[in-house]
């Protein structure tokens, strides 16, 4: 059965709440967290960015009301696989207000999600097109769209108590699957603030990387952006094989794994 306190709002998910009972912990402070982030305006530069876009539109999206705000993080209040991204698309999430939603990055990960077991559906379009994960939970590095999908450091130093918060909220989370090379470095950055690894430079990104002595473990993946899809530096077979190897390291139980074969000799 899939979890009904899908995160879309604090106010849709209380609503789901039964009058009578006490919502966890967890869900109060997702609930929280997640009216922070859609209401910060930290980076005057990106929230200048995100009205700018909503107001401008892009063409084909021209009779839709876009977010224009902050995107939070939503999914399964009990997930055990965390999902980082980058950032919203300008006209993807920064349309729709739901992370990886309507743009081709989405596309490639949800049809992931899907044949791995994490998502009910292969696609999402729009907050009410019925998507709900199961035992996972899309965050990212910046919850702003940023110009030319690049944020800068500073940008990316402010938007991470709201990450740093999640990995608190998801103690017992089991895998980390980190999007791209600045989802790999803005997690390890937290780690060793933390004080859980002493330094970042044993870490190496590259394609199915797999870090099982880390709590969560982090597996890495290029970012299924646009330009990695469309080259075949990222194929929806190696990014299949990124969730299915994820799955199989949750639900085994196992701390340790090889990354897929046919993925292991690519490396960036």
């Amino acid at each position: 059965m899939w979890p009904v306190s899908q995160v879309f709002s604090g106010k849709h998910l209380a609503y789901l709440m039964p009058r009578n009972a006490q919502p966890p912990s967890r869900a109060e402070n997702l609930i929280t967290l997640h009216d922070q982030i859609v209401a910060c305006e930290r980076c005057p530069r990106l929230i200048a960015h995100c009205r700018e876009v909503a107001a401008t539109k892009r063409r084909a999206y021209i009779d839709w009301e876009y977010w224009g705000k902050p995107v939070p993080s939503f999914g399964d209040p009990a997930a055990r696989l965390l999902v980082l991204g980058l950032a919203p698309g300008a006209h993807g999430a920064n349309r729709t207000g739901r992370m990886f939603t309507g743009d081709r990055s989405g596309d490639f990960l949800y049809r992931s999600l899907f044949r791995a077991g994490f998502a009910s559906q292969s696609e999402s379009t729009h907050l009410g097109d019925g998507l709900a994960l199961k035992d996972a939970w899309i965050t990212a590095s910046g919850h702003c769209a940023p110009p030319d999908n690049k944020p800068t450091p500073a940008e990316l130093r402010a938007c991470r108590p709201f990450l740093e918060r999640e990995l608190e909220l998801f103690a017992d989370a089991r895998v980390v699957v980190a999007l791209g090379k600045i989802a790999f470095d803005t997690y390890l950055g937290v780690l060793k603030a933390r004080g859980e690894i002493a330094s970042m430079s044993g870490f190496k990104f590259g394609h199915a990387a797999l870090y099982a002595e880390l709590r969560p473990m982090l597996l890495a993946s290029y970012h299924p952006s646009q330009q990695n899809t469309s080259t075949g530096k990222l194929t929806q077979q190696m990014l299949d094989e990124i969730f299915l190897r994820a799955a199989e390291l949750i639900r085994s139980g196992r701390d340790r794994a090889v990354p897929p074969r046919s993925s292991r000799r690519k490396s960036q």
